[in-house]
C-alpha cells in the first residue's frame, strides 16, 4: 500500500469531482470456485483499491462528496473465521491506514443506505455487486455518469509513485519473457512455457495480470488454449504480464520462432511489426490522439505488406477503406494500470473516447480502446499485430473485399503463416515518451 495520505488526497480529489451526494465503492468479494469454502484467487475491484488501498474481501468505502469525509466498513472476522484464517485488522485498523473512519459493520451500511440520498455508484461488472446494489438502493437505480467521468480524470494519469509499481510489473514481465525464450525447446508444451512464466509471475510476490496467452496459432487474438507440442520453427506468441502485490499491472508481448532464428519470411512480417511498434513510440508525446497513432501503425504496416507483395495501391486509401484490418483486426492498445485493460469496466467509451474523438464504425479499427487526446502521465500499451487468419481471408476473397488493394493470390502462400504481435507498456512524458522496464 502507499501512505494513508496518498488514499486520503486521492478521496478528496474524488470529492470536489463529483461536489454532492454520497460515493459508494464496494470492494468485491471472495468468487466460489465450485463450492463455497474453495474460491478463485481473490482480486479486488479496482476503484475501490485505488480508493482505499486494501486487498481483503467484503469492505466498503463511503466518501460525503460534500465533506469529503470516508468511512470503511466490513464485517470482522468470527472467532471459526481466525482458525481457518488467521488473526486480520480490524476494519476499525483497516479504515486508519488509510486516513478514513470506522463506519461499522455492512448491516450498517445497509441501514445507512435506506434513507440515503443521491446515492453515485459505479457500474457493476459482477452478479454478487449488482445484486448488492439492489439490496441497498433498491430496483431501478442507474450508475453515476458523473463518478465514472471523476474516476477516469483521476486514475488516467498516472502518479510517480504508480509509475514505480508499473516498472516493477514491467520488469517481472521481461523476466517471464525472458525466461521462455530462454528455455522454451521443441517437443515442449505450450502448457510448460505457460506453467513457467506463471510461476515467475508469483515468485515475483503477485500474480499473472490477466490469463496468459501462448500460442503456436498467434492469429487467434485471445488464445488461452495451451495444449499443442511445439515443433522447431513454429511462431510462439506470448502475451503475458505480471501483477504487482500492490495490483499494478504489466502487459507485454513477444513472438520468436522455437529452437532456431526466424526464417526469411518470419523475419520479414516481424520487421514490419517492429517497426510499427518503434516508429509509434517515438511519435507519442502529449496533445498527439491515439487514434492517429493507430492510424500511423496501420500505414506502416501496410507499406511493409506492400513491400512483401501481399498489398497494392495507395496506403492512405487503403488504411482509410479498412483494408489493413485483414491482417491487423485490432486497436494500436489501451491504457494500462491496476487493471490491464484499465478502468475499462466503467465502460471502454469513458475511458478511451470523449466529445471530439469517436470511436470508429470500421472493421478492425472499431477495436481500438483508446482514441483520445494523450496526456502527461498517461501509460499505455503499443501493441500492433500482422496475421494471417484463414476464415476472415477466405470471407473477405469471397466477398471481394479491398480487391483494389488485396492481392489474395499471393496471400494464399502465408495461409498456415500464423501471427506475429509486440508489445510494450509506454508512460507519456512532458516531451515524449518512455517504455517501461528499460534505463532512461
Amino acid at each position: 500500500m502507499f501512505s494513508p495520505t496518498t488514499y486520503t488526497e486521492r478521496r478528496k480529489r474524488l470529492a470536489q469531482l463529483v461536489g454532492s451526494g454520497l460515493i459508494l465503492l464496494p470492494g468485491n468479494g471472495e468468487a466460489a470456485m465450485n463450492y463455497r469454502g474453495n474460491t478463485y484467487p481473490f482480486k479486488q475491484d479496482s476503484n475501490f483499491r485505488y480508493f482505499a488501498g486494501h486487498n481483503q474481501p467484503d469492505l466498503v468505502l463511503t466518501i460525503d462528496a460534500a465533506t469529503g469525509e470516508s468511512h470503511l466498513y466490513g464485517d470482522d472476522l468470527t472467532l471459526d473465521d481466525i482458525v481457518w484464517m488467521g488473526e486480520h485488522p480490524s476494519t476499525a485498523e483497516l479504515a486508519e491506514r488509510i486516513g478514513a473512519r470506522a463506519g461499522g459493520s455492512l448491516e450498517d451500511l445497509a441501514q445507512l443506505l435506506k434513507t440515503a440520498k443521491n446515492v453515485h455508484y459505479l457500474p457493476p461488472y459482477r452478479e454478487a455487486r449488482q445484486r448488492h446494489i439492489e439490496e441497498w438502493l433498491g430496483e431501478g437505480t442507474a450508475p453515476s455518469k458523473e463518478l465514472i467521468r471523476a474516476v477516469v480524470e483521476l486514475r488516467s494519469v498516472k502518479s510517480a509513485e504508480e509509475i514505480a509499481e508499473m516498472e516493477r510489473a514491467v520488469r517481472t514481465s521481461l523476466k517471464m519473457h525472458e525466461a521462455a525464450r530462454a528455455q522454451t525447446k521443441p517437443g515442449m508444451t505450450e502448457a510448460e512455457v505457460a506453467g513457467l512464466i506463471e510461476g515467475i509471475a508469483i515468485s515475483g510476490g503477485g500474480r499473472l495480470s490477466y490469463p496468459a496467452i501462448v500460442t503456436r496459432n498467434g492469429h487467434i487474438l485471445h488464445n488461452h488454449y495451451h495444449g499443442n507440442t511445439l515443433q522447431e520453427g513454429d511462431l510462439l506468441l506470448i502475451d503475458a504480464g505480471a501483477e504487482t502485490p500492490t495490483g499494478y499491472a504489466g502487459d507485454l508481448t513477444r513472438t520468436f520462432a522455437v529452437g532456431r532464428e526466424m526464417d526469411e519470411r518470419q523475419q520479414a512480417v516481424y520487421d514490419i511489426v517492429n517497426d510499427a511498434k518503434e516508429r509509434v513510440i517515438k511519435a507519442i508525446r502529449p496533445g498527439v490522439a491515439y487514434r492517429d497513432l493507430h492510424d500511423q501503425s496501420a500505414r506502416i504496416i501496410v507499406d511493409g505488406l506492400k513491400e512483401l507483395g501481399l498489398m497494392r495501391g495507395d496506403t492512405n486509401e487503403a488504411v482509410a477503406a479498412g483494408a489493413h484490418a485483414l491482417f491487423y483486426p485490432h486497436g494500436l492498445g489501451h491504457m494500462i494500470g491496476l487493471d490491464v485493460h484499465d478502468m475499462e469496466d466503467l465502460g471502454e467509451d469513458f475511458v478511451g473516447y470523449d466529445d471530439r474523438i469517436k470511436r470508429s464504425p470500421l472493421f478492425g479499427t472499431r477495436n481500438l480502446r483508446l482514441g483520445r487526446e494523450l496526456r502527461e502521465g498517461f501509460v499505455v500499451t503499443v501493441e500492433p499485430g500482422i496475421y494471417f487468419i484463414p476464415t476472415l481471408i477466405d470471407r473477405w476473397r469471397e466477398e471481394n473485399n479491398h480487391t483494389q488493394f488485396i492481392d489474395y493470390e499471393a496471400v494464399a502462400a502465408y495461409r498456415n503463416f500464423g501471427g506475429i504481435r509486440l508489445e510494450d507498456d509506454v508512460v507519456v512524458t512532458g516531451g515524449g515518451a518512455r517504455v517501461l522496464g528499460k534505463s532512461e
